[in-house]
């Protein structure tokens, strides 16, 4: 089993990314679960979310401790919560930047910035950029399910062809 842990803060998108990575997975024929843990439930709070992926039925819910990746919507989150806290060794790190940043050499790090293509084609709501499309174009990219299954499942979440846009972006973009 896969386990993913997705630190976002409300309203960027990361409980629909984490549906929308559940839903790419299934429709590549895995079994995925994917569940938010809100706490203090308001626009700009830290939140977390988790999805799990693997060849068999899934029937955890729960949070995960130690995830096999972490993504990293808004860096700011890193100033407060210990992202990495649980991440196996050898795991791997996708975090949202256009800057050059450090973690241990045990993780293996992936980046591209979200944020900035996101504004570049205005994908904004409430002042906010939305990240939870282009993240789903930057995963299709490290291989956690097909191009076409995660915008299959973009197309299945929302109508604006910009949120296609911006995921054919990021997987272009991933380093």
């Amino acid at each position: 089993m896969y386990e993913i842990r997705i630190h976002s803060r409300g309203g960027q998108g990361g409980v629909t990314a984490a549906r929308m990575m559940a839903a790419a997975a299934v429709k590549d024929g895995k079994f995925a679960t994917a569940c938010p843990f809100y706490g203090a439930e308001r626009r700009g709070a830290p939140i977390v979310s988790f999805v799990r992926i693997d060849d068999h039925p899934v029937r955890i819910y729960s949070q995960i401790k130690k995830p096999d990746m972490i993504i990293v919507l808004d860096p700011t989150v890193m100033e407060t919560v210990n992202v990495l806290d649980g991440l196996k060794d050898g795991g791997a790190i996708f975090i949202n930047t256009h800057e050059n940043v450090q973690f241990p050499d045990k993780f293996t790090v992936h980046k591209a910035d979200l944020t900035g293509i996101a504004l570049s084609e205005n994908l904004v709501v409430a002042g906010s950029p939305i990240l939870n499309t282009p993240v789903i174009g930057a995963l299709a990219k490290l291989g956690l399910f097909t191009p076409e299954s995660g915008e299959a499942a973009i197309t299945d979440t929302f109508t604006d062809t910009r949120n296609v846009t911006v995921a054919k972006k990021a997987y272009d973009e991933v380093i």
